[in-house]
């Protein structure tokens, strides 16, 4: 049976998707905008892409920290410290008056982002009975599901209809709301005291997924140089090889890589890898595929892709049903196959498609990417035990945020690679045949997925079902 969830830790969940909100619509939405920021600061549009690539980076070499600093100094306290700086951080950004002013308040800003969300989910997650954890975890996942539909349509409105300052100004009162209701709810929750940080692990960690967070910013760049980013694609595996054999080598690790023993969150974790990419890459193609081959204007193109973001909320009160009836394998199975199958036919569309047809395969992409994003979120945490929670609340975030992040620069990067070879696959070289191949490489990644949820065991995942929990799947004994 199901246990009542308490209110407060109700209103906790919803604060911490609210701030992952924030700050996941703020790593998008300045994308839209980069031409008219290049302009207002005299600079050309790919030196504004630091803007990007500097908050990005931000993110993926901090968020391995946040577990260390929430034992250490009480995830209440990192929490509301992060709120605080990622606020007075977009007023910065705001007030910039050149691109390295800019630069410095974004990095300031990423370092609170890195520290909010991760953090928040512990503070949610810790303690909480394990068939409460999908009913909180559905209040988690939508900002990671939303923000990145909704982004290129804000961006457009704000810089159309106002100054690019407003972008980061309308975090202002977001974030002031956020610190006051945080300081009214969040309370503290009962941390083992960390060892020493281990710094050479935190070092490796941060070149290495930083340097990962460039070396896909280079290869979105049609005008990157090929030495260039094999040079950072080389720097990033050397650290992230490095940091991995300290990591699970050290007795005190930054981030324990030994929960990764437990088979569910291993599989949670190798099936975010894939999955975010894949949901934020589809909403970053599809705009741009009904403006450039098409011909769509802005407004219609960005109008019409809000249907994922219908699919994404309609589906939300059958998802616990959906597990708890059929399994979270089961599920998986049919959510990451539906979504290949929806970008396969968002590959084949043409100009002369009914909006109709082209609609419903984006409400169901939108069906598709939130049943699955939900399960790997909550299958992460089903044996999870306590003692364990930060270090798997670290690596889940640090995955899923990479993920997402980095799921525009896929996109740009299977859209570079239409544009190479689109013209082999088609007699009608253009915009749509490059459109193609981009969507059938997204839609490739999501049939990984797929095969992968196919590998799980039939009991996965189980004791997160309440009283339709069957056979558990079977536990690592060192985990």
């Amino acid at each position: 049976m199901e246990s009542a969830i308490d209110s407060r830790l109700r209103r906790v969940a919803l604060l911490v998707a609210a701030c992952m909100f924030m700050e996941m619509l703020d790593a998008t939405i300045v994308t839209t905008s980069a031409p008219r920021i290049a302009r207002s600061l005299a600079v050309t549009t790919s030196g504004i892409s630091l803007i990007i690539t500097a908050y990005m980076v931000t993110l993926a070499a901090l968020i391995p920290a946040s577990g260390w600093m929430s034992a250490r100094f009480s995830a209440r306290r990192v929490v509301l410290a992060a709120i605080a700086i990622f606020t007075l951080a977009s007023l910065g950004c705001a007030l910039s008056q050149n691109l390295p002013e800019l630069v410095a308040m974004r990095v300031l800003q990423g370092a609170g982002g890195a520290m909010m969300v991760p953090v928040g989910r512990v503070l949610v997650l810790s303690g909480t009975a394990k068939e409460n954890i999908m009913r909180l975890t559905a209040y988690l996942v939508w900002p990671a599901l939303i923000a990145p539909v909704l982004a290129p349509l804000a961006g457009g409105l704000i810089t159309t209809y106002a100054s690019w300052h407003w972008l980061f100004l309308i975090n202002l009162p977001l974030g002031a709301i956020a610190l006051v209701v945080a300081v009214r709810i969040v309370r503290p929750v009962p941390e083992q005291p960390p060892g020493r940080l281990d710094l050479a692990g935190g070092v490796l960690t941060c070149l290495g997924l930083a340097g990962l967070t460039v070396t896909c910013a280079l290869l979105a760049e049609a005008s990157s140089k090929w030495p260039t980013v094999l040079g950072a694609g080389l720097f990033s595996l050397l650290f992230l090889v490095l940091a991995a054999r300290h990591l699970l080598r050290t007795p005190e690790p930054l981030v324990d890589l030994r929960a990764l023993r437990i088979p569910t969150l291993r599989s949670a974790v190798g099936g975010t890898a894939l999955w975010f990419p894949v949901i934020a890459a589809s909403p970053f193609l599809v705009p741009l595929l009904l403006e450039e081959a098409f011909g769509w204007s802005a407004v219609k193109a960005g109008s019409l892709v809000l249907l994922i973001f219908v699919g994404n909320v309609g589906v939300k009160p059958a998802t616990t049903y959906l597990y708890s009836r059929f399994g979270f394998r089961a599920v998986l199975i049919a959510s990451t196959g539906l979504m290949a199958a929806m970008m396969v036919a968002m590959a084949f569309t043409v100009a002369s498609t009914p909006v109709a047809v082209i609609g419903a395969i984006l409400l169901l992409s939108g069906v598709a990417r939130s049943v699955a994003a939900t399960g790997y979120t909550t299958m992460a945490f089903g044996d999870v035990p306590d003692r364990q929670m930060r270090h798997a609340s670290t690596l889940q975030a640090t995955v899923q945020q990479l993920g997402a992040g980095l799921g525009v620069a896929g996109g740009a990067i299977a859209l570079r690679i239409g544009h190479s070879v689109g013209g082999v696959f088609s007699a009608h070289p253009g915009p749509a045949a490059e459109y193609r191949v981009a969507f059938i490489l997204v839609a490739l990644v999501a049939l990984v997925a797929t095969v992968e949820a196919g590998r799980l065991h039939p009991g996965a995942g189980d004791v997160l079902r309440g009283g339709r929990a069957r056979k558990p799947a079977p536990a690592d004994a060192n985990a």
